[in-house]
């Protein structure tokens, strides 16, 4: 069996054993093959949506973020970095400002569409990944402004809660139907982005090579930009707002399958599931009188891996 193939089998078998642990995990010890109405209530409508959730949104961050990573060719980038999630984020919050927060999910989605339509039409001409990367600095930059705006302006402190908590991100609660939701804008997000496989494998010899062998640079940034949206957009309307995930976990994977951007994706969004699903068990897990947003968590234990990580490219110059 291939290397690529026994890594792929690997990390299905441990994300099986995290989701396995993730429903007898909890303040409530349960016996999953108890046949009591509690038990069935905790492990089946409870836990299990909460972890498919939590698995479906670090695999959406974790493809995500390789594909964008493999397509600036900038080992720190994700959803973020052009602005997709900041945009989603954007759209979920104007709900809760509103009063509407019914619709936050389907805000996110179409406002991460509108962002990447806007990343790919503005750069449409230009070859360079620095062009789309300062478009996607500007547009994160401008819906970070009217997040604080619509925060700043909140019209009840009820609403400003909300709002609060949606930004702190977590998959507390989720549902069968939020699943749905999230599996289907990942499987859309994957096909657009695994389509684009040869061109971000022809990337790796630069733009003007890669153009000069055929590589369709155009209809690979459209592919990627637009499935990282769908992927950034379905994990903001499940979760809120959940960083490092996209940035960490290409990182992960590149240390069990190598440096190629087309190899790293499947394993990527293995490890950002993973990830996510076992840091939604520890928060579960920690003896607080509130449950810890998982947002709050992936952020303490990213925000040091990216620190790591941005050191030891600094120390190699700069390379992935």
């Amino acid at each position: 069996m291939p290397k690529a193939s026994l890594t792929h089998c690997a990390l299905g078998a441990a994300c099986l054993a995290a989701m396995a642990l993730a429903l007898v995990s909890g303040p409530t010890p349960v016996n999953v093959l108890a046949s009591d109405a509690a038990t069935h209530a905790i492990v089946w409508e409870i836990r299990l949506p909460r972890s498919l959730a939590a698995w479906f949104v670090g695999a959406a961050l974790g493809l995500s973020g390789a594909a964008l990573q493999g397509l600036l060719r900038n080992p720190l980038a994700d959803a973020g970095v052009l602005g997709l999630s900041g945009f989603s984020a954007l759209g979920a919050v104007l709900t809760f400002a509103l009063g509407v927060s019914w619709l936050a999910p389907g805000a996110a989605v179409v406002f991460a569409i509108a962002a990447s339509t806007l990343v790919v039409t503005l750069g449409w001409r230009e070859r360079s990944a620095a062009t789309l990367i300062l478009i996607g600095v500007g547009l994160s930059s401008f819906s970070g402004g009217l997040i604080a705006l619509a925060l700043n302006l909140a019209p009840n402190p009820g609403a400003l809660s909300d709002l609060v908590n949606w930004t702190l991100g977590s998959v507390e609660g989720r549902s069968y139907n939020d699943v749905a939701l999230m599996g289907v804008l990942f499987l859309l997000g994957a096909a657009l982005i695994l389509a684009a496989q040869r061109g971000l494998q022809a990337l790796t010899l630069g733009e003007e090579a890669a153009a000069a062998i055929g590589a369709n640079l155009t209809n690979t940034r459209a592919l990627v930009v637009l499935g990282a949206a769908a992927c950034a957009g379905g994990a903001t309307a499940v979760a809120g707002v959940i960083g490092f995930v996209g940035v960490a976990a290409p990182h992960l994977a590149r240390a069990l399958v190598g440096q190629d951007p087309a190899r790293i994706l499947i394993p990527s969004a293995l490890v950002g599931g993973l990830s996510l699903m076992c840091a939604d068990v520890a928060v579960r897990l920690l003896p607080t009188d509130s449950e810890l947003k998982l947002g709050v968590a992936a952020a303490l234990i990213g925000g040091p891996l990216f620190a790591v990580i941005a050191t030891r490219l600094a120390a190699r110059g700069g390379d992935a």
